[in-house]
Parts: C-alpha cells; sequence; structure tokens
C-alpha cells in the first residue's frame, strides 16, 4: 500500500513538474483527494489480497482498475462540486497516464521481492501431523503432533493455549489425522484465527471439487461440468458453422467415396455403431464402410491392425487419409457430436485384455463433454490399436487435460493441428 502511494505521488508530482514546472496549488488538492480515494478502491478491488501478491498479471490487473476508480470518484466530485472547470482534462490524463505506469511498474519491479521473502503462496503454512496420511507441502512448516505432544482436546485451556503457540503466525493450518480425530481436531481449528484444514484421503480418491452446506445437511462436489452455458454454446455455434458449410463443400467427395464403396464389393456404403457420448448416454456413429461386409465388427472388440485382412482396398485408403470419419459431420449436425473433443470408442474396445474402463476408473470422466471428430489426443499422436493398457493411458491422459483447460480458442488450435495428423502411420 505505501509503495502504491508513494508511486501516485510521484508520478503526479512528476507530471505537474513536466507540465508546468512547478506543481499548482490545484494539483496538490487533486492529489489529497486521489490518494485516500485510491486506497479505498484498492481495498475494494482486493489489490492487497493474496492473489495479488502472487500474480502479476492479477496484482497490476487490480491496480489499473483502482486508479481508474479512483480518478473517476475524483471528477465526479469536482462536477457535483462545481469545481470541474479548474480541473485541466490534458493536465488530469497527463497524471493518470503517470500513475498507471508509475503503479505497473512499481508492482512488477516488487513482485519477485515478495516471492523471494514469503515464498510463492506469500503464506505462512503450517502442517500439524497427527498420524494421519503425510503431506508436503514447499516453503511449510511441518510439526509433528504425538512428537509435541498437541492434542486436540478442547477441555484443557492449558493445550489449547500450546496449540495456539504453534500456530501463531500461521495464515494455513493443515492437519493430518485419523477419521476419528478429525471432529476433534475441527473444532479446535473453528476457535483459531486461522484458515483450518483437514487432510482427507477421501477428497483425491473422488476427485472431490468442493463442499457445499444446506441447512443441516452436507455434501461434497465431485463433478461440475466442464462447461458453463456460454461455453456450450459458443462451441456449438461453432460446431454448426463449420460443419455445416464443411458438408455442402464436400459433398462431391463423399459422393465419390460412397461410390468406390460401392462399386468394390456392392454392399453398403456406411457403417453405423454405438458409442456412449455426452452424459454417458449412447449413439448411433457413422463412418464410411472400411470392412467387408462378413467380417464387420459391430461391437469393435477386436482393433484394426496393419495388413488387416478384413479391410478393403478403397477401406485402407480412406482410413490412412482419416477420409472413413467424415460421415461423422452429420453426427455433428444431429448434435451427438462435437467437432472437437474426446474421440469415442467402441463399447468393446479393450487395451490388452481390458475394458477400456476397467483400466483407469477416470475413464468415464471423458463423458462430460461431447465426442469429438478429432481432439487433443489425436493431434498428440495417439492413434490406432490399443495392444497394451499404456496405448491408452497417453491417450486418456490428453483427453483430461483437454476437459481441464477447455477454451473455445483451445479448439481452434487443435483444429488447425488436425491437418498436419489426417494422415498417419497408426492409421491403419
Amino acid at each position: 500500500m505505501l509503495l502504491d502511494v508513494l508511486m501516485i505521488i510521484v508520478a503526479m508530482l512528476g507530471a505537474s513538474e513536466a507540465q508546468y514546472g512547478m506543481t499548482p496549488a490545484s494539483q496538490l488538492r487533486q492529489l489529497a483527494l486521489l490518494v485516500p480515494f485510491y486506497v479505498i478502491a484498492a481495498l475494494a478491488f482486493n489489490a492487497y489480497s493474496l492473489s495479488a501478491l502472487t500474480s502479476s498479471r492479477f496484482s497490476r490487473h487490480r491496480a489499473f482498475a483502482s486508479l481508474l476508480a479512483a480518478f473517476a470518484m475524483l471528477i465526479f466530485i469536482a462536477f457535483f462540486a462545481k469545481v470541474s472547470d479548474q480541473i485541466s482534462r490534458v493536465s488530469t490524463g497527463a497524471s493518470f497516464l503517470a500513475c498507471a505506469i508509475a503503479l505497473i511498474l512499481g508492482r512488477t519491479a516488487v513482485q519477485p521481492l515478495i516471492r523471494k521473502m514469503c515464498g510463492p503462496t506469500a503464506q505462512n503454512v503450517l502442517i500439524l501431523d497427527d498420524g494421519g496420511l503425510p503431506v508436503r507441502i514447499p516453503h511449510a512448516w511441518h510439526i509433528d503432533a504425538r512428537q509435541h505432544r498437541l492434542v486436540p482436546n478442547r477441555n484443557d485451556p492449558h493445550m489449547l493455549d500450546r496449540l495456539a503457540m504453534f500456530m501463531t503466525n500461521m495464515d494455513r493450518v493443515l492437519v493430518s489425522c485419523p477419521p476419528e480425530r478429525q471432529m476433534e481436531w475441527a473444532m479446535v481449528l473453528k476457535g483459531a484465527n486461522i484458515t483450518g484444514e483437514l487432510i482427507d484421503e477421501t477428497v483425491v480418491a473422488m476427485g472431490v471439487l468442493g463442499a457445499r452446506r444446506v441447512d443441516d445437511t452436507g455434501s461434497l462436489v465431485v463433478s461440475a461440468g466442464p462447461l458453463g452455458m456460454r461455453g456450450r454454446a459458443a462451441k456449438r455455434a461453432m460446431d454448426l458453422a463449420i460443419a455445416g458449410p464443411a458438408v455442402l463443400f464436400l459433398t462431391p467427395l463423399l459422393l465419390t467415396v460412397a461410390l468406390l464403396i460401392y462399386l468394390e464389393d456392392r454392399g453398403p456404403v456406411f457403417f453405423k455403431q454405438q458409442r456412449q457420448g455426452r452424459n454417458n448416454r449412447l449413439f448411433w456413429i457413422y463412418k464410411f464402410r472400411s470392412m467387408r461386409v462378413a467380417q464387420l465388427d459391430s461391437a469393435g472388440a477386436r482393433s484394426a491392425s496393419k495388413d488387416d485382412d478384413r479391410i478393403t482396398r478403397i477401406g485402407r485408403l480412406i482410413r490412412r487419409t482419416s477420409i472413413d470419419e467424415l460421415p461423422q459431420l452429420l453426427n455433428v449436425l444431429r448434435g451427438d457430436m462435437s467437432i472437437v473433443g474426446p474421440r469415442p470408442h467402441a463399447l468393446g474396445s479393450l487395451a490388452g485384455t481390458k475394458r477400456f474402463w476397467e483400466v483407469d476408473p477416470r475413464y468415464n470422466q471423458r463423458h462430460s463433454l461431447k465426442p469429438g471428430l478429432t481432439g487433443l489426443a489425436q493431434v498428440r499422436g495417439f492413434r490406432g490399436a490399443t495392444d497394451t493398457e499404456a496405448d491408452l493411458s497417453g491417450r486418456l491422459q490428453a483427453d483430461l487435460e483437454y476437459l481441464d483447460g477447455w477454451t473455445i480458442w483451445r479448439d481452434v488450435q487443435i483444429m488447425f493441428a488436425t491437418f498436419t495428423v489426417l494422415v498417419h502411420d497408426r492409421a491403419f
């Protein structure tokens, strides 16, 4: 706070000296009002919060917003006090610009010093080990509660005093203890002026996102969906904007491929198969048929391999170039699929000898989004047969990473990257 105030004072005085060669009395009056206005706005905009101490971008953004609000309040007061004619627009603009530059430079310069002095989290963290799961947090203090004979006894004022001594100057205290002692520790932490937390193995095991309390009932939030309403609307709009024109543009190619498939063995042009989509709902996926009719694998239990005798001549070409996937544009138009998303796998697919969902319990998390024509796993080269469990692990990790970091711009990047992997040596 003192640094911000100093930067504002120096910047305004410097701007006045540069413009007038002196500091007029009106500028000093503005400065006297601007400083408290800035401090009030900075406190309201969390310019001195923990996030501002640890994130340079957040810090600069909040400081700039606070300065803008302070100047707005200054002009507002001057207008209603009927002294706005005494405020020079050029001088005010120059002062604002000088203060903004000074604040941004000052905060940028001091950020590394704060990290060096306070650590990356700018918090004093204490871990109390009372026989629970081992916890390791960088730059945290560790205390063995059993070694120091610390127990969560609310009926012993002297014990509470000892615990308070260890918690002095701490911002955050984590207690790792067996489940039967969690209630006692929770009651003790509630009486301390710190952020108290209990380590619980179920949080990681179930992927808990948070907790909610409604009246006397509590719940653990284990899923929230990767996209909100705006995200879903933007993704759907992009799907329609791309899939519709693509179908029209590719119609000659689609008709040609369909004719070649039919002429080769007089069988059906399309192959449809049930896959699992968003919200675990089953849907029919469409592809150009690339295998002989008598050897079609409706369940998908056997992945295609190199020199697979089930694949037709035209089928080998369209699989190699990913043309066999183009009918899925119809799935996109119907709303079953998206242009970008986790690829839908056949229900009978195996990784080694196990079903995909048996290999990793996180597998079904992929179904929180619509499956896609292409995805992050595909552009990273995870394609082809899953002969071992390791073949699945890489693509699953990529899909989960996509879910966690979804943005519309990432979809655009993946779409452009897809053109570089349309022809792939693992596409049999």
